[in-house]
C-alpha cells in the first residue's frame, strides 16, 4: 500500500509521516485475521496481507500486479463486483456474502465490504476490498441446519420437532402411516423422509395422486393388468404395487377413492395378495403403504363414505402436519432453506431476503401452506439477479395486501417480530454464533440479548464462534 494514502471510508488523510505512516499501517493490516486487498484504477492488485493470503491460499507475490478477478475468481466478480459498484458510487459495502474459490479449487463462503482509495488531493486513486472467511459460521450453520431438518423437510417449531423425534422409530418398522394435513403442507415430503429412513430406502418410492385420477384408471394403476383386460388391453402392464416392490408406496388423497377400491384395498393391507385387472394368478405384495389425506377420514366414516375397518388398518401411526398459518417461526428457515435450493439449481449467489421483505413474509397466512411460500420465493428469485430479494419482487397482491392494511395489529407484530428475529439472526451469524459479540454489535446487553433469542424462538448450535474446534 502506498505511503501518501490511507483507506478510511473512503476519506483521504492528510499526510503525516511517510515513512512511519506506511510502517504503522502496514504492522496494522499483517496484524489483523481479515483479508485486505488494494487495487488500482485498472483493477490490479497492489497490496495482499498475511490473512489474504491464509484465507485464498495464494502468496503475496503471486497476487500482486494481477487482476483482482483472476485471484479471486468470486461468485460476484463477473456481474456484480462489489468494489466496482464502490468505485463507481462512491458508496461502501458492508458485510456482503459471496464465495471465493482458493488456490486448491475448494469454494470458500466470505463477507466482503468495500472502499475507494483517494490521493491526498482527493482524486480516485483505485480501491481496498477486506475479506472475513465465512467457513466456521458455515460449518455452525449446518449443524444447526441439521438439528431441524429431516430429509427435505426443514422446521424448528415444537409440533414439527415432535413428528422428527419419532420418525426414525416410525420409520423402521412396516407399520401403515397415516398423515393428515392440508395442501401444501409437505406430506409426500415426509412420506419421502420416512422412505429414505427405513430399512427399504434401496428399493423404489412410488407416489400416486388417487383424487387425480378416475375410479377406473386409478384401479388399474394400482394394480395392474394383463393383455385383453379391456378394450386397448394390448399387452400386460405393472401396476404401482408391482412397481414399489420392496419399497414404499405413497397413496396421496386416499380419502377420495371409492368404496369398491377400498375394499380392493383393505385385502391387500390384510393379506398382502392382491391381482391384476382381467387376471387369475395372486401376486404377494412386499410393500410398505404410507398414505395422507387433506380430509377428516372420521367425519367420512360417519357420512358411510369411508371404510371403518379400512382405517384403522391405514391409522396404525398417525402424523399431523400442521399448517404454515401455524408454524410461522419456520418461515426465516425455510425462506433460507428454498434460497439455497434455488442458487444451486440457477446457478445464482442470491444472499437472501431484505427485512421488510421477511415482514410481508411473517404477516402472510399462507392458504397454500410451504408450496406457497416455495412459490412466492422462486417467482422473486426469476425477477432477483444477484443481492437480495427487494419488495418489488413479490407477487403483487402479498405487499399490495400490506399496504392496503396496514392498521391490522398482527401485521405490525408480524413485522416487527420478523425485523427483529433477522437482526439477531444476522448477527449471530456474522459473529459466527458468539453471543456476547453479537450483543456488542447490536448495542445490547448480553443478558437481553439472550432474553431475546430464547423469547423469539432461535435455536443456536452447540458451539459459538469464539473458539475453533479442534481437528479429530
Amino acid at each position: 500500500m502506498g505511503e501518501n494514502w490511507r483507506v478510511r471510508n473512503c476519506i483521504p488523510v492528510k499526510k503525516t509521516t511517510d515513512r512511519s505512516l506506511g510502517a504503522e499501517t502496514n504492522a496494522i493490516l499483517e496484524s489483523i485475521s481479515d483479508g485486505v486487498f488494494t487495487v488500482d484504477s485498472n483493477w490490479r492488485i497492489m497490496s495482499f496481507n498475511r490473512a489474504a493470503e491464509t484465507i485464498t491460499g495464494i502468496r503475496r507475490r503471486e497476487a500482486v500486479g494481477k487482476p483482482c478477478s483472476e485471484v479471486f475468481r468470486a461468485s460476484m466478480c463477473e456481474a456484480d463486483c462489489a468494489l466496482r459498484h464502490t468505485v463507481k458510487t462512491g458508496k461502501p459495502i458492508i458485510n456482503r456474502s459471496t464465495f471465493i474459490v482458493d488456490a486448491e479449487g475448494r469454494r470458500i463462503p466470505i463477507s466482503v465490504s468495500t472502499a475507494i482509495l483517494k490521493d491526498k488531493k482527493g482524486r480516485v486513486v483505485g480501491g481496498a476490498e477486506t475479506f472475513r472467511d465465512l467457513s466456521l459460521v458455515e460449518e455452525l450453520r449446518k449443524e444447526l441446519e441439521e438439528r431441524f431438518q429431516m430429509g427435505d423437510i426443514v422446521s424448528r417449531c415444537a409440533a414439527m420437532r415432535r413428528i422428527f423425534d419419532i420418525l426414525p422409530q416410525v420409520a423402521v418398522s412396516d407399520a401403515s402411516v397415516l398423515i393428515y394435513g392440508e395442501t401444501g403442507t409437505g406430506k409426500e415430503l415426509l412420506a419421502r423422509a420416512i422412505h429414505s429412513l427405513s430399512t427399504r430406502k434401496t428399493k423404489p418410492f412410488v407416489a400416486v395422486n388417487c383424487g387425480a385420477l378416475p375410479e377406473t384408471l386409478l384401479e388399474s394403476e394400482l394394480f395392474g393388468y394383463v393383455k385383453g383386460a379391456f378394450t386397448g388391453a394390448a399387452k400386460d402392464k405393472p401396476g404401482r404395487f408391482m412397481l414399489a416392490e420392496g419399497g414404499t408406496l405413497f397413496l396421496d388423497e386416499i380419502g377420495d377413492i371409492s368404496p369398491a377400491l377400498q375394499i380392493r384395498l383393505l385385502r391387500v393391507l390384510q393379506d398382502k395378495k392382491y391381482e391384476p385387472l382381467g387376471g387369475t394368478e395372486t401376486l404377494l405384495a412386499d410393500v410398505r403403504i404410507v398414505t395422507a389425506t387433506h380430509r377428516d377420514l372420521l367425519v367420512q366414516i360417519r357420512k358411510g363414505a369411508f371404510r371403518e375397518d379400512l382405517f384403522y388398518r391405514l391409522n396404525v401411526v398417525k402424523v399431523d402436519l400442521p399448517p404454515l398459518r401455524k408454524r410461522k417461526e419456520d418461515i426465516p428457515l425455510l425462506v433460507d432453506h428454498f434460497i439455497a435450493r434455488f442458487n444451486r439449481l440457477q446457478g445464482k449467489a442470491v444472499i437472501g431476503a431484505l427485512p421488510d421483505v421477511m415482514a410481508l413474509l411473517m404477516a402472510h397466512d399462507y392458504p397454500g401452506n410451504v408450496r406457497e411460500l416455495e412459490n412466492i420465493l422462486e417467482r422473486a428469485f426469476v425477477l432477483c439477479g444477484a443481492g437480495s430479494i427487494e419488495r418489488a419482487q413479490l407477487p403483487p397482491e402479498l405487499w399490495g395486501r400490506a399496504a392496503s392494511s396496514p392498521s391490522e395489529g398482527n401485521t405490525i407484530t408480524a413485522q416487527t417480530h420478523a425485523t427483529e428475529t433477522q437482526a439477531i439472526r444476522t448477527a449471530l451469524e456474522r459473529h459466527g454464533f458468539n453471543r456476547l459479540a453479537a450483543a456488542r454489535a447490536l448495542g445490547l446487553h448480553k443478558s437481553t440479548l439472550f432474553r431475546k433469542i430464547k423469547a423469539l424462538g432461535l435455536a443456536l448450535p452447540e458451539h459459538d464462534g469464539r473458539s475453533r474446534r479442534k481437528s479429530t
